[in-house]
């Protein structure tokens, strides 16, 4: 994760520089238009963090635990509302796949031996996200991003296959903390934009059971990490939706 931010910060810094030079603007009045719609492909960093729990000392058996992150990818769809040239807010539902590895190290009296939950994960993704945007130079303009997100997980109850038990489950149910930075990149005929977000959750999505394997841990809070590419029609799209909304 680390080479990650410090690319995406020298592609920054890189851009930044580069975008100092005058040049012709393309899509000029993209900020006077209030609605811009466009899509999301991305990748992402699907992890988990663990809060061992008060009996963890006690459970003889479970000996560690740890979250070994996996990587997914996702794709949502882009409604961007600009308030005004610094601000705007952006609804952006869609699907996250993804998967998080459980490793416990288990003692059965004599050995102790790894047992790897692979838990898979499918969100029905729907952040809500306010948008502070720098001042446009040239064809460039940074952004930095902050807001809500509610995750429902289809795979949540999805059947264990008796070769997969033990198992634990997670919850489908998911609130979240979203921060992020992204560069806008105007094009001759729609926005370009890199984005990297940081995701966290607030609620616990573990489902207890009452084994050891979920009564050694506290709680468990989601944790991801995407790069995504955005893309957002013309300056002219949303107004010919307005057009049309206002019409019907």
């Amino acid at each position: 994760m680390k080479k990650i931010v410090v690319l995406i910060s020298l592609l920054f810094y890189f851009f930044c520089a580069y975008s100092q030079k005058l040049k012709p603007l393309n899509l000029p009045k993209y900020d006077v238009v209030k609605l811009h719609f466009g899509m999301a492909l991305g990748f992402n960093r699907t992890d988990a963090l663990i809060v061992n729990s008060d009996q963890f000392l006690s459970v003889d058996s479970i000996f560690s635990v740890e979250a070994q992150a996996m990587p997914g990818f996702n794709i949502n769809i882009v409604v961007n509302y600009n308030i005004n040239k610094y601000w705007g807010v952006r609804f952006l539902p869609g699907l996250n796949f993804g998967q998080r590895n459980m490793n416990y190290i288990v003692y059965d009296g004599s050995v102790f031996y790894e047992k790897i939950m692979q838990i898979e994960s499918t969100y029905l993704d729907f952040p809500l996200l306010l948008q502070l945007k720098s001042e446009r130079i040239n064809n460039y303009r940074a952004y930095i991003i902050a807001g809500l997100s509610y995750k429902y997980d289809l795979a949540a109850q999805k059947k264990i296959d008796e070769k997969d038990k033990p198992k634990i489950r997670f919850t489908s149910n998911i609130i979240n903390y979203e921060i992020g930075l992204g560069n806008d990149f105007f094009l001759q005929y729609f926005k370009f934009a890199i984005e990297a977000k940081y995701v966290f959750g607030i609620n616990n999505m573990l489902v207890y059971d009452n084994t050891q394997y979920t009564n050694s841990i506290k709680k468990i809070n989601n944790q991801m990490f995407f790069v995504s590419l955005l893309f957002e029609g013309s300056d002219t799209d949303g107004l010919a939706f307005m057009k049309w909304f206002k019409r019907k």
